[in-house]
């Protein structure tokens, strides 16, 4: 926190800082009525928070600055954005034949999900996920084993590489750590994005989760471009004006 200023706006600067953590974006005009100050009040906050590296201001407000996290504290933040999106992704989920799963907490929460099946191979490199299906009626899960990235808890690594480029699969259900119609998905880990173009490039379809905070945001590590996608699901309904720069590209739901 900041050296300077009341306890008041030390107090202030943490509940800006909660409710970043829970919608990875903080609204200008919204945080100042929340609180009871004024916007300029919060404008000199946000600077604050931004000069010790905890956020990014961006016009309007300020976002999340993006870094790796545990899977658990990423599974709390946008989770009724991420419950909506994994709903919509059901659909996509093939009663037979063989998927794979990334290691994100929105498919993760989708997997958690499944139901019977009839004959589905589920491969995926994040141990929740594995252990949220494994006695699923109908579903062979396969844990994608490896190095564990610190940082992440994904399996990673070229032992996973291996074992994930030996299966094909049908679809493969991913999320990103931000996404931008023009030059597709980035993540906070080069790891990571390492393992999502691995299980793209043996997949017969791509189906992109990510709520919409992650849009038109940019990560450290390339991972997927936009044309290798076929579905791109967000929490939003397909006729909302933010995804407008994406119609072209890809099928909305």
């Amino acid at each position: 926190m900041a050296t300077t200023g009341s306890a008041e706006s030390e107090d202030r600067r943490k509940q800006l800082l909660d409710a970043l953590e829970q919608e990875s974006v903080i609204r200008l005009t919204d945080a100042a009525d929340s609180l009871g100050v004024s916007a300029m009040t919060i404008r000199r906050d946000l600077a604050d928070l931004e000069a010790e590296g905890l956020l990014r201001r961006v016009r309007g407000g300020a976002i999340s600055v993006l870094r790796p996290r545990p899977f658990e504290e990423r599974r709390s933040v946008r989770s009724r954005a991420k419950e909506i999106i994994a709903d919509k992704a059901l659909a996509f989920v093939p009663r037979f034949g063989s998927i794979a799963l990334d290691s994100s907490t929105t498919v993760g929460i989708m997997a958690s999900k499944l139901g019977p099946r009839s004959g589905l191979i589920v491969a995926t490199n994040s141990y929740p996920t594995y252990t949220s299906i494994n006695g699923t009626v109908g579903v062979t899960p396969i844990l994608i084993g490896g190095e564990t990235e610190e940082s992440t808890g994904a399996f990673v690594g070229p032992l996973a590489v291996q074992t994930a480029q030996s299966l094909r699969y049908g679809r493969f259900f991913a999320s990103s750590s931000a996404v931008v119609a023009a030059t597709g998905t980035t993540e906070v880990s080069l790891a990571e994005a390492q393992m999502k173009q691995v299980f793209a490039k043996v997949s017969k379809e791509i189906v992109l989760c990510v709520d919409s905070s992650k849009l038109d945001q940019e990560a450290t590590a390339a991972a997927l471009e936009l044309s290798q996608i076929t579905v791109l699901i967000t929490e939003l309904a397909p006729n909302d004006s933010r995804l407008d720069e994406f119609r072209d590209y890809v099928e909305l739901r």
